[in-house]
């Protein structure tokens, strides 16, 4: 039995498309998201600049000027899912579990911005995290996947009557001498 490969590919993309239309569709719309994340601060805070050099506060210093601001909800380490330190530009981001961010002066301590990052948000829902760890290797892994397999069968009907135009064309020159 002869396979009819134009046949089987426009059904691979017919189905394929379907099954993974929706997890692709997140991962694009994050995606563009977290391109964009540094030019919106709705995603991601900027980062402010302060004097740079050497940072001065011990940790102590920055996890009581992190309990001063109410919306992080910091109350001990445990708090805190991670510090950022940029000597360069002067600051310690310091990232409460509940994602606010408190930018803080690493000299003086003084809080220089506090604002919510979504972009750890988006970076969940763009890898299938969000929905739950198996959706990652059971959901969003397939359509990966699915997404190959579409893109490559879909080079072969693009390129499949390019060639059989050059076939037809180099017949008809060979024909003509």
């Amino acid at each position: 039995m002869k396979i009819k490969w134009n046949r089987l590919n426009r059904k691979t993309h017919y189905w394929g498309a379907i099954i993974c239309s929706v997890p692709v569709l997140i991962v694009i719309i994050t995606g563009i998201l977290l391109l964009l994340k540094k030019e919106a601060a709705w995603i991601q805070p900027p980062t402010i600049k302060a004097e740079g050099g050497t940072p001065s506060l011990s940790f102590q210093q920055i996890l009581e000027a992190s309990k001063q601001v109410p919306e992080a909800q910091i109350s001990s380490w445990d708090d805190i899912d991670r510090l950022d330190v940029r000597p360069s530009k002067g600051i310690i981001k310091v990232r409460a579990d509940n994602s606010y961010e408190i930018q803080l002066d690493h000299d003086s301590g003084e809080v220089l911005q506090v604002a919510y990052r979504r972009n750890e948000l988006i970076e969940s829902l763009h890898d299938g995290s969000w929905f739950h760890d198996h959706a990652k290797l059971w959901i969003f892994l397939p359509s990966a996947v699915v997404l190959l397999v579409l893109w490559l069968s879909g080079i072969y009907l693009f390129v499949t009557p390019l060639l059989s135009k050059r076939k037809r064309r180099l017949k008809e020159k060979a024909s003509q001498l």
